[in-house]
């Protein structure tokens, strides 16, 4: 399975690059091949100061050895080696009128010193973080995220975007980081669902990613902005910032494991602002999106 999923991932990169540079049409991702010296490596793929996009990255990684002991730790095992792999994206757009995104799609190992496997799962999923509320723009997202639920099972996008609600919460500010989408981890074979089956859905909910993210990028591209609407992104920039430094697992992941610091910190945006005491005009537009934020909404 996990050489399967690592060449799945590998031609998603492919397929997600190539389309966000005939997107962007002046900038094109660069790549940079890495290694970890406890075991492993990566291919980072970065696009900065583009047409459409200011900075993005997609990359992916497949990382082994010795699981570190706070991550022994935090799943309660001991005496553990361990293998992981799977694709992470973030793009910042240049207009303030188009989203932000996030997707990541990964699997996981745990062997004992035997090299028996003790414990896998995937995880994964895919939301949406944008900086004007644009109601279509959410309903499109979160109905191309369901289309691709449905034909694993009736609850799994309500479960999903339930669970994608409470992990991407900013707890410190009592918001959300966006508009949510789909949020799924530990997902493990057992009497009624084989790992294959597992395996079929993630790769199903990755493939709809660009079906989910390009059509609000083309229609929202080319749309006009304010200095005064961009340094609103900014400051939205800033809440993302401090999700993913405060409350992120995966990137806590990387950082307890020796990840690449580079890859990690990958997804925090290039021109961000936080200024103090910061608040919209009542009635404005960029108070209707923090007050979408304060309560998470069904969109389908």
């Amino acid at each position: 399975m996990r050489d399967k999923f690592y060449k799945y991932i590998e031609q998603l990169q492919d397929t997600i690059t190539d389309k966000l540079e005939s997107i962007d049409e002046t900038a094109s991702f660069s790549q940079d091949l890495w290694e970890r010296k406890e075991g492993g490596g990566g291919r980072t793929r970065v696009i900065e100061n583009g047409s459409v996009f200011e900075k993005g990255g997609v990359n992916i990684s497949a990382v082994h050895g010795d699981l570190p002991e706070a991550m022994q730790n935090y799943f309660n095992v001991q005496d553990c080696d361990f293998f992981a792999c799977g694709i992470s994206l973030v793009l910042h757009p240049k207009n303030p009128m188009v989203p932000t995104v996030h997707a990541n799609f990964r699997y996981f190992e745990m062997y004992n010193r035997q090299g028996k496997i003790i414990d896998q799962w995937f995880g994964g999923g895919q939301d949406l973080t944008p900086y004007y509320l644009f109601e279509e723009d959410a309903k499109h997202f979160h109905t191309v995220s369901k289309e691709a639920c449905d034909p694993f099972g009736e609850n799994l996008y309500s479960d999903y975007k339930a669970n994608c609600d409470r992990y991407f919460w900013n707890s410190h500010r009592e918001e959300a980081r966006g508009l949510g989408g789909l949020f799924f981890d530990y997902l493990k074979p057992t009497s009624e669902r084989s790992l294959e089956d597992i395996y079929d859905f993630v790769t199903h909910v990755g493939d709809s990613f660009l079906e989910a993210y390009v059509p609000i990028v083309e229609k929202r591209k080319n749309l006009d902005y304010s200095q005064e609407q961009r340094n609103w992104q900014e400051i939205r920039r800033g809440r993302y910032v401090e999700f993913n430094l405060v409350h992120d697992k995966g990137t806590l992941f990387g950082l307890k494991t020796n990840g690449r610091i580079e890859s990690i910190l990958m997804s925090l945006p290039p021109h961000v602002q936080w200024q103090y005491n910061y608040h919209p005009d009542t009635d404005s537009e960029e108070e209707k999106l923090v007050n979408a934020l304060r309560k998470p909404k069904d969109w389908v």
